[in-house]
């Protein structure tokens, strides 16, 4: 992978003179090269991860699993791209293995999200099953940690 783009997964907020200083390259290349990779869709946008439970926002998010039977011509696609359009999807994954499709979904509270598995998501034609999974508290989110590490000092243990 070029090593612009890992500087930009590693960190989306930094700015071309940073990154042309870590790369040691002319600012306005690197300004060119994101530039290209944002029309070719290679760069399709940038995301700040908070931490909610410090914001106190009480949103409920779960993940599902969905069972789907595929279409003649489309095959698991139409029915996918059709999930991923609702507001509430966050992610849609075609999956290997036991289910056909992984959902994760926001809402406001244990209800909306009820409502959108019963209402919007189990009547689309197609599918067979769902099988929810409300995700109680995050331990890392997109490769970082949500709580720093402590030195913890321990006493050694001795026989």
């Amino acid at each position: 992978m070029d090593p612009l783009l890992r500087l930009l997964c590693e960190n989306a907020a930094y700015k071309p003179a940073q990154l042309a200083a870590m790369l040691r390259v002319p600012e306005s290349e690197v300004e060119a090269r994101i530039a290209a990779y944002e029309a070719d869709q290679v760069i399709l946008g940038y995301r700040t991860i908070l931490n909610e439970e410090k914001l106190g926002l009480e949103s409920v998010r779960a993940v599902i699993e969905v069972k789907i039977t595929p279409e003649r011509e489309g095959g698991f696609d139409r029915i996918a791209e059709r999930v991923a359009k609702y507001a509430e999807v966050r992610s849609c994954y075609l999956m290997s293995g036991a289910y056909d499709l992984l959902v994760e979904v926001e809402g406001q509270g244990l209800r909306e999200v009820a409502m959108f598995v019963s209402e919007k998501l189990a009547t689309i034609q197609g599918v067979l099953s769902t099988a929810t999974h409300f995700i109680l508290k995050p331990y890392k989110e997109q490769g970082l940690l949500m709580k720093r590490e402590r030195n913890e000092e321990r006493l050694a243990v001795t026989p």
